[in-house]
């Protein structure tokens, strides 16, 4: 299983967190997520979920392996300060390197620029209920890569995601992304 794990090269600039009042009113909703369930960390040891929001100049998202919090604080997040998605790289900086869904985010905040916040949650039965009911990416798409942001670029030119802003991830189980 390689579930929870960065999967592009990262640029990570250890630094000071990003503001509170940059992160509160997500960090708000991350713990409130994390209280149902919906964003935590499978008994393996796996965490899973996360949020991220757009900034000025990127975007700030929850860390990987934050997952095993149940209240986190600006001290758990990573600001996105760049990427490339087609050579599968990423800059951030902050106290934590960024979550291993950031690409996939990265590629929701272009294809819709309307888009502030991203949420990243698993649930099975949602997940089972809504497969192919819902915008669906392609079985065979893992999680966290290239060929994940290029098929969320698909799902916005080939479907209606932008009026539905929720994603099943059909090769990440128990995988939901709405914005």
């Amino acid at each position: 299983m390689d579930e929870g794990y960065i999967k592009f090269n990262c640029s990570w600039e250890s630094s000071e967190p990003p503001t509170p009042s940059l992160v509160d009113d997500i960090n708000s909703w991350r713990n409130k997520l994390y209280a149902l369930g919906l964003i935590g960390m499978y008994p393996d040891g796996i965490g899973f979920g996360n949020i991220s929001k757009r900034t000025s100049n990127g975007f700030v998202i929850s860390g990987t392996s934050t997952g095993r919090f149940e209240k986190t604080d600006n001290s758990h997040y990573a600001i996105v300060t760049g990427y490339d998605t087609v050579n599968n790289t990423l800059n951030c900086r902050g106290p934590v390197m960024a979550s291993s869904e950031s690409l996939t985010h990265a590629a929701i905040y272009e294809n819709d620029h309307e888009t502030n916040v991203v949420i990243h949650i698993h649930n099975l039965e949602l997940w089972k209920r809504y497969l192919n009911q819902f915008p669906t990416t392609a079985a065979a798409i893992p999680y966290g890569t290239p060929e994940m942001a290029s098929e969320i670029d698909r799902l916005f030119k080939e479907t209606n995601v932008v009026a539905r802003k929720v994603i099943i991830m059909a090769g990440h189980q128990e995988g939901i992304i709405v914005w």
